[in-house]
């Protein structure tokens, strides 16, 4: 792996980068800054999309499938997490004497030049709290430059080329990848045991976390409730937040709902928030986002209005439609915990209704690390489907399915395909009902196959 500092020279106007798995939720954005950049960009991706064809109709050449023609005149690579070494492009690259760089090596070098640059981090929120974010900063007119795993009704897109100087991104630890940025204000939402197949254990993540928060140069905003959190910030000096009033930023005169309530710092009113999503762990983003937004010195105004005009993430608890008087939502959830919150967040805001999940994993080793967690947390559904998990990155060495898990739960169904899961939906679905598909995979078209059967009648 190249070294931050000898990326700097390929990132200059004119010179031609090649984007290996451009159609990735942050690859595409970093393909569209570098663009905006003045560089000259292609790339590559295994399919197409609606995120490859965006990036052409803005004037970036996409191939698809990966082959060693795609990169010719290319002055340096950069790549998704998933292209290893055996990638055709990334092999012809190091044959060819080529640099070869990671996407976060390159989001770090461009962070480098704002004064601001506001990094998102945790197991699980990152999205929706740097949604959150982005609708403050945006109220607060500060014109940043953002970078979102996901899309943002606000923006049209999943990232923003702003010309302020703060830069606003969400950070994963998969693969150590955050610890390539340059944070001046450093979030950690919460830490969890996941990418198992990356880290060795829960300590392992912390550790990773702690070398993360260490590098914010301003200051650590961090979940006080959450005890893996407050265990990686050891030896750490950062502002807590929580619903506890021992937290430096906390919730006061919550209401039934977890949409309503006040923002104290240190002891004093800093805002009142009436959102628009819903859920415990909703309430615990907008603490976190009120938090980096005081410590930034954005008056306690700009949240209340930038939190009241957010209505939630794409793939978010997000709103799909209505299928034989059912309700259709999409969530992005792919971990128990996640799973777990999603759920109750619906049972809250919706009671006494029949919760329809129609979940897919995502990785065999997530799937097999936290088979227990899954199984526990989906038996919570009323009416489960389960469709074969979605590979991602990996390969099955491990030999696992989805069957494994719905043959621990009663009265939990399998689906080889997406289609048959659109059928089992059909097949099931009562008027009243609360139907979720779920995962960060492409569930979302077994659900969007359904309400385009309902529309077409």
């Amino acid at each position: 792996m190249f070294q931050n500092k000898k990326i700097a020279k390929y990132l200059t106007p004119g010179c031609h980068v090649h984007l290996v798995g451009i159609g990735g939720v942050s690859m595409r954005p970093l393909g569209l800054v570098l663009k905006g950049m003045g560089m000259e960009v292609t790339g590559s991706d295994m399919s197409a999309s609606d995120g490859t064809r965006e990036l052409e109709e803005k004037g970036i050449p996409v191939a698809i499938g990966h082959n060693a023609k795609n990169i010719e005149g290319a002055s340096c690579i950069i790549r998704t997490a998933a292209a290893h070494n055996d990638n055709p492009e990334i092999a012809a690259a190091r044959a060819a004497g080529i640099p070869v760089f990671e996407r976060a090596q390159a989001w770090g070098e461009i962070m480098k030049s704002y004064k601001n640059a506001v990094c998102v981090s945790g197991t699980h929120g990152k999205t929706t709290t740097t949604s959150m974010l982005t609708h403050i900063l945006m109220e607060a007119n500060l014109d940043p430059t953002v970078m979102i795993g996901g899309y943002l009704p606000l923006l049209h897109a999943s990232h923003r080329v702003g010309h302020g100087d703060t830069i606003l991104l969400e950070s994963c630890e998969y693969c150590d990848s955050f610890l390539n940025f340059f944070p001046t204000l450093a979030l950690v939402l919460n830490v969890e045991e996941d990418h198992l197949d990356y880290f060795k254990d829960l300590a392992d993540i912390q550790k990773s976390f702690h070398q993360f928060a260490e590098m914010a140069t301003f200051g650590v905003v961090a979940n006080g409730d959450d005890p893996h959190t407050v265990k990686a910030m050891e030896g750490i000096d950062f502002v807590s937040f929580g619903l506890g009033e021992g937290n430096r930023i906390h919730a006061a005169n919550m209401c039934p709902d977890w949409r309503h309530f006040d923002v104290l710092c240190d002891g004093e009113f800093y805002c009142h928030l009436d959102m628009g999503v819903l859920g415990r762990h909703n309430a615990m983003n907008a603490l976190a986002a009120a938090a980096a937004a005081w410590m930034m010195g954005i008056p306690g105004e700009a949240v209340s209005h930038g939190l009241e005009s957010f209505h939630g993430a794409g793939r978010r608890m997000e709103f799909k439609g209505k299928f034989h008087g059912a309700d259709v939502y999409d969530d992005y959830a792919h971990h128990p915990d996640e799973v777990a919150a999603t759920l109750a967040a619906m049972r809250d805001a919706m009671p006494g209704r029949r919760l329809v999940l129609a979940f897919q994993p995502h990785t065999y080793s997530r799937t097999s690390a936290l088979f227990d967690d899954f199984v526990r947390e989906l038996s919570k559904a009323d009416v489960l489907v389960l469709a074969e998990i979605y590979a991602a990155r990996e390969r099955n060495t491990i030999g696992i399915s989805s069957a494994d898990v719905a043959a621990k739960i009663p009265g939990a169904t399998f689906c080889e395909t997406l289609p048959e899961v659109t059928e089992f939906l059909r097949a099931n679905v009562r008027e009243g009902d609360v139907v979720i598909t779920m995962g960060a995979g492409d569930i979302f078209r077994a659900g969007e196959a359904l309400l385009e059967n309902e529309n077409a009648k």
